[in-house]
């Protein structure tokens, strides 16, 4: 991602990438150690998206964005709005109800948290993104503080009732980004 945004220039196209990671803990710039309660076996990778610290792992659908916010004319919280604008219409699709916050940016059902976010900004332009929370074991999340908070509930897909197969739910995830950043993003899988 670093060295796609860093060769990129006023030309490249935008992309999506969308992924699946093997168990790790991630802590982004503003993460603080104690909010990791108990790494254990999971690896703990520092990295300079924004935000606290998150868990991904198999059966979470993660999307990258890689996207020109100059070109595109967006602010940073605009980007956030649009990707929260995905996931939550996504989730609509299936009849589930969810919506973004102000003070704590990702995706929620209820209280729990269903989608993290994580941008990082530079030279005008994102990497890093999202990741829904699909099949994977949630069991990671009580070994941190997810996204800094004490407590904070998550959930995923498979216990609200959408028994969609997480190939296709990806695909759907990422068709949902592109409408939300108004013109053709070409997604490329990695």
């Amino acid at each position: 991602m670093r060295a796609f945004t860093d060769t990129r220039d006023a030309d490249t196209a935008d992309a999506l990438w969308l992924c699946e990671h093997p168990p790790v803990f991630t802590l982004g710039q503003a993460g603080r150690a104690e909010h990791v309660l108990d790494a254990g076996d999971i690896p703990l990778v520092e990295t300079d998206r924004g935000g606290q610290v998150t868990y991904h792992g198999p059966g979470q659908i993660v999307v990258y964005t890689l996207v020109d916010l100059r070109r595109r004319d967006y602010g940073i919280r605009d980007m956030v709005m649009r990707l929260e604008t995905a996931v939550i219409r996504l989730l609509g699709e299936h009849g589930v109800t969810a919506r973004g916050r102000r003070d704590a940016p990702g995706v929620y059902v209820g209280e729990a948290k269903i989608a993290a976010l994580g941008l990082r900004v530079r030279r005008g332009c994102t990497y890093h993104g999202l990741a829904l929370n699909a099949e994977l074991d949630l069991g990671p999340f009580d070994r941190i503080d997810p996204c800094g908070y004490r407590g904070m509930a998550v959930t995923r897909t498979a216990d609200l009732g959408i028994a969609v197969p997480l190939d296709a739910l990806g695909e759907a995830l990422l068709a949902h980004v592109a409408v939300a950043l108004d013109e053709p993003v070409r997604p490329a899988t990695r």
